[in-house]
């Protein structure tokens, strides 16, 4: 196994327009990407898709952009593409998957008068979100940033957290409480 580069790097290799930079993307965060992408896609080829698209997007995102944290930088393109690919493939299906479970979960903490990623991007609940997070243990945050960033399911969750499902699921209700109730004392009407 070849040594691994430090992102900053790897984003000057991105500014030199060297193609060394996508490879050495892929050998870093290639198995996040596609995590990311599979469990929003749960087909194997579209992920896999998701994952090439994600690199060719950063190549053309970088520069001008230069992301302070590329794990985070190649995560959100990942996650964009692959919620865009489902909203495309499901556009005439109702209900069912995990990205319809995940939204409802989420509808009575976020703004009827938003979308979730119009209402994310909203400064007043980015501080709540800040706030919130800053004040969660860290297993508990990252259980609920695993299902609501990275759309784990509740059994993937169990799993990982070596825990049961019912447990996850209390454990997300409670945090989804806390959520509403940071957003409701920030100012915003869910």
């Amino acid at each position: 196994e070849g040594i691994t580069l430090e992102d900053a790097q790897i984003i000057e290799l991105y500014w030199l327009r060297s193609e060394q930079a996508i490879s050495e993307t892929a050998i870093k965060y290639g198995k996040l990407c596609k995590a990311i992408s599979y469990n929003i896609l749960h087909n194997c080829e579209d992920a896999e898709e998701c994952v090439n698209d994600t690199y060719l997007k950063t190549w053309e995102s970088i520069p001008p952009q230069r992301p302070r944290i590329l794990s985070a930088f190649v995560a959100k393109i990942t996650r964009n593409l692959s919620l865009h690919q489902y909203k495309h493939q499901h556009a005439q299906k109702r209900g069912g998957g995990q990205i319809a479970m995940v939204l409802s979960e989420m509808e009575d903490c976020i703004p009827t008068n938003c979308s979730m990623d119009d209402a994310l991007e909203r400064i007043a609940i980015a501080d709540a979100l800040n706030s919130f997070f800053e004040n969660l243990p860290l297993e508990i945050r990252n259980i609920f940033i695993q299902r609501y960033w990275f759309l784990f399911s509740i059994s993937e969750l169990a799993l990982e957290h070596r825990t049961t499902e019912s447990k996850i699921k209390s454990i997300l209700f409670r945090c989804r409480k806390k959520f509403a109730e940071v957003l409701k004392e920030a100012g915003v009407s869910v």
